[in-house]
């Protein structure tokens, strides 16, 4: 594809700090050598080009400790900002008339400190706009209070904030201020020149994008008065066309500009996650021409909440910024295409410039990717460790409302993978699931609710503005018998500003917990302890010691391509779902019904399925090694999502192995016709709407354990040769608990003959095994259509299973298994036609007690379903006999059946149902 204005990368020398182009000047004050452009923009003054991070995303904030990280690496990457703005530190918006405690304030100072040490800029931020009223002098005093407090902590640039709040004026304002635009202008010129107008004075209006300003950006009043009204000094902050842009082009700035009668602040949100939990960005910087730069007064990116995951965001906008940090303006087209060179065509425009022109190399995206990704790859095996997810509360000495903090972000989607839970699925008492939290959007960048969708490039939020404070999971359904969702929604409350003292009096980290069970089921995987450890030499009868794969360049490319933008997929991630989606429209060619085999395209689908397998296993080849890297700490921030992605894979893959060999040629699928990036959820959303159960968001809902491990579980079709697994397993779950086995070794079969033989042996294509690396621990079994299936039973397995169990004598008191065994003598009570016609399709599912992971349940369940709705079924139930409390727990912990009730139901079973 063509992309216009994509300029060079220059390599930086660690801890140089770059130059700064400015609007006409360079600044004296800028850092690294002066250089001269000759490009004029502005002739307000001798300032820098503003280049860093705002922390102004709703969710979580960052630690004291990840912001000093941050400060080293901008300084090493030559950035020069970093402006403080956390939505969910309520002394920032909330409770802005709040001063900070001692304790707060000497945090503050500190990190005001770090930044001045590593020649970084602090910008401090304010959002008084949810509740201040403009023309009470009360709350101006309030404000300059609060800010006078900061300057004292150090701090020489502020920001005024009025992004994401309502329009409307009190009455008492209206008395005043003749519009709103009036109001935030009058404050912000009062505010700024009391703090003696600082050189560093950032405004944020509440129309700050293009779709935001009514009627349109060269027409809004709003916007016309802020540029006329607000002093020259002080500069604006945009987000480009949209909240989150996904282009920013020159002509749109040139527009804005004229209007706001100064360059802008770009916020940019194109890394900006916390709009939708369950999606990461770790593409590249793009989409902006470095021609902008020359005509900006500087860019901040709003990156991903998670601190960690932000490393390639803020890396390529730094090798962005660096291409043309000396403003050259230039017109450039190049073709950044999946297996292209980089072609360019440069029109130079610095007419009457001597500058040598050598510093100002091509910026490519997939290049600026490939130097931050090789940058990043030496991070992960530096043993390191904190908790990023713990937010500390201000202490006894503030006077701050004490807020609770939450638990770790969760994801709502499937999961067919790694265990760390402790208690066996089928026990009484499961771990509780990890609760939902925020899935609000970054200032400035809330929702744009009620927009119409002019074309393709629709904002990433907006198709889901109407649930954005709950979980997927509990997505409305209009049948009523899906099954609902075990899991409690949780509001994500405000943080106090954390302080270190607080962070050092937190509980145990996740690794200690986790290690107080010695017994619990976690894969092998490196820790810090075993890092210091001598090594282990295996004896002659011991297994040996398991050896952690490094992780590669290629598993970080991977894993950038599947977590790319937010309008695109990195080239992986497009070319696994072209090839999901083909295996699905040509499914018909390997069904089992297919009458006319063509050779050829028998062999061009199974060897485009392989291919896809192979794709499938280097996504869990990559989770695997990713989950055993020495450094914990970025691990804990991407895990919940690399969790997410190789579980819905996973069960992708199962079904693509069930669509070779069991599927029928009338399989019914929807039709994907909309853009990956156009609903929630990212590239796995995107996987479980090609899926036949699209809509069973409670299957999907698996959240990750809370603490990482690396052990793998698989999903696939059942074989012929899997019966004596499913047997025993069968056998030895239904004799779990029992202190005397009731059952003689004299009839081996008799439970599995009477639990699954007959679906093992008349419906065997709607079966699948989970798999570990001990073999086969869990099974799930089915019938698309209960009727027939029955109608074979009485023919065929019922007769052979009266040969070979002969029918015990009534008279005498029956053991369990002869009990079981006049079950094949006795006529089987039916279930009424008018149920049947709903929930046609019967199931069977069970899982060894060993396995201790929740999700690979619902996982095989998500496979079975799939699958029977793939060919026809619209519903499917499971019978469960009262006095089986085992089962009764199994189906009630995985939440995704409801118990069905009605008249002519046999008395002793309990029916549990589903609409598909």
């Amino acid at each position: 594809m063509v992309q216009k204005g994509k300029t060079l990368e220059t390599p930086q020398v660690d801890g140089e700090p770059s130059p700064s182009p400015v609007s006409g000047e360079v600044c004296a004050e800028a850092p690294g050598p002066v250089e001269e452009s000759g490009i004029a923009v502005e002739t307000t003054g001798h300032r820098k080009f503003i280049s860093g991070v705002v922390e102004g995303f709703y969710g979580r904030p960052w630690t004291m400790e990840q912001r000093k990280e941050l400060f080293r690496r901008q300084q090493k990457w030559g950035l020069n900002t970093y402006l403080y703005a956390p939505k969910d530190d309520y002394k920032h918006r909330m409770f802005w008339r709040e001063l900070y405690s001692v304790e707060e304030a000497e945090q503050l100072m500190t990190l005001i400190g770090a930044a001045k040490e590593y020649g970084i800029e602090f910008i401090y931020a304010i959002s008084p706009g949810l509740d201040i009223t403009f023309s009470n002098q009360k709350e101006v005093s309030a404000l300059k209070r609060k800010l006078d407090q900061v300057s004292h902590f150090g701090c020489k640039s502020f920001a005024l904030l009025f992004d994401d709040i309502d329009h409307n004026m009190c009455p008492a304002d209206k008395e005043v201020f003749s519009s709103f635009a009036h109001a935030q202008v009058s404050i912000t010129n009062e505010i700024y020149q009391y703090l003696g107008e600082p050189e560093t004075f950032l405004f944020c209006p509440t129309e700050y994008c293009g779709t935001f300003c009514y009627p349109s950006v060269s027409q809004s009043p709003y916007l016309h008065t802020v540029g006329e009204k607000l002093l020259p000094s002080i500069d604006i902050l945009w987000t480009g066309p949209k909240v989150v842009s996904k282009d920013i082009t020159v002509e749109s700035i040139e527009e804005v500009s004229k209007i706001l009668r100064r360059a802008p602040v770009i916020w940019d949100n194109i890394h900006a996650n916390d709009y939708d939990q369950k999606r990461l960005f770790l593409g590249p910087y793009k989409g902006r021409s470095t021609e902008l730069i020359p005509r900006l007064k500087g860019v901040l990116t709003n990156p991903n909440c998670e601190f960690e995951s932000n490393f390639v965001a803020i890396h390529t906008l730094a090798t962005w910024y660096k291409s043309n940090m000396n403003g050259v303006r230039k017109d450039v087209v190049m073709t950044d295409g999946e297996d292209s060179t980089v072609s360019i065509q440069i029109k130079l425009e610095n007419e009457g410039s001597d500058e040598e022109l050598e510093t100002d190399m091509l910026y490519s995206p997939q290049l600026a990717l490939k130097l931050a990704l090789t940058e990043w790859l030496g991070e992960f095996g530096v043993p390191h460790q904190y908790n990023s997810r713990q937010v500390p509360q201000s202490g006894a000495k503030s006077t701050a409302i004490d807020v609770a903090s939450t638990a770790a972000p969760s994801l709502c989607s499937s999961t067919t993978v790694t265990t760390v839970f402790h208690q066996p699925i089928m026990s009484p008492a499961m771990p509780p699931l990890c609760l939902d939290p925020h899935p609000l959007p970054k200032t400035p960048q809330e929702e744009e609710v009620e927009v119409e969708k002019k074309d393709s490039d629709e904002e990433p939020m907006e198709m889901v503005v109407e649930k954005l404070d709950e979980p997927e999971v509990v997505a409305e359904s209009e049948e009523k018998h899906d099954g609902p969702v075990l899991v409690d929604k949780m509001a994500e409350d405000l943080k106090p500003m954390d302080t270190d003292k607080e962070s050092l009096a937190e509980s145990k980290s996740p690794e200690e917990l986790i290690q107080e069970d010695s017994g619990s089921d976690i894969a092998p995987m490196q820790t810090d302890d075993q890092l210091k450890q001598d090594l282990f030499v295996p004896g002659p009868n011991e297994k040996p010691l398991f050896t952690v794969e490094p992780l590669s360049i290629e598993d970080l490319s991977l894993l950038a391509e599947l977590f790319y933008l937010p309008y695109e997929h990195g080239p992986k991630a497009v070319q696994m779902l072209k090839e999901f989606n083909w295996l699905r429209a040509n499914s018909s060619v390997v069904s089992v019904n297919c009458k006319r085999k063509e050779t050829e395209k028998v062999a061009e689908w199974q060897s485009r399925a392989e291919k896809f397998e192979d794709m499938c296993c280097s996504v869990i080849q990559m989770f695997t090694r990713l989950s055993n890297s020495a450094n914990r700490t970025i691990l804990y921030d991407l895990y919940p999502y690399i969790w997410d992605i190789k579980s819905i894979i996973s069960m992708v893959k199962s079904f693509v192995q069930w669509l070779g060999c069991r599927s029928q040629s009338s399989a019914q699928f929807l039709k994907g016709d909309q853009e990956p990036w156009a609903f929630r959820g990212g590239l796995a959303g995107e996987f479980q709407r090609l899926l036949p159960i699209d809509g069973a968001n409670d299957l999907f809902y698996q959240p990750p354990p809370s603490m990482p491990t690396s052990k793998i579980y698989s999903i696939r079709p059942y074989f012929p040769k899997d019966e004596a697994s499913v047997y025993k397993i069968c056998k030895e779950m239904y004799c779990e608990g029992m202190e005397d086995i009731p059952f003689s070794d004299q009839d081996p079969d008799l439970i599995g003959d009477r639990l699954v033989g007959g679906l093992l042996s008349l419906s065997p294509d709607y079966g699948f095994v989970l798999e570990d690396d001990e073999g086969i621990c869990g099974y799930a079994l089915g019938t698309v259509d209960v009727k027939p299936f029955i109608k074979k039973c009485k023919l065929s397995w019922i007769p052979f299973m009266q040969e070979k169990y002969h029918k015990p004598d009534e008279q005498k008191d029956l053991t369990e298994a002869e009990k079981m065994i006049l079950s094949f003598h006795e006529e089987e009570e039916g279930l009424p036609d008018s149920f049947l016609s709903n929930f046609p399709s019967l199931i069977k599912v069970d899982i060894h007690a060993k396995v201790t992971d929740p999700s690979v349940a619902k996982s095989m369940m998500g496979c079975l379903l799939s699958s029977l709705k793939a060919n026809g079924s619209h519903g499917a139930f499971c019978k469960v006999r009262q006095t089986d409390k085992r089962m009764l727990d199994f189906y009630s912990k995985l939440g995704c059946f409801e118990v069905a009730k009605m008249e002519g139901f046999p008395k002793d079973i309990i029916i549990m149902g589903r609409s598909l």
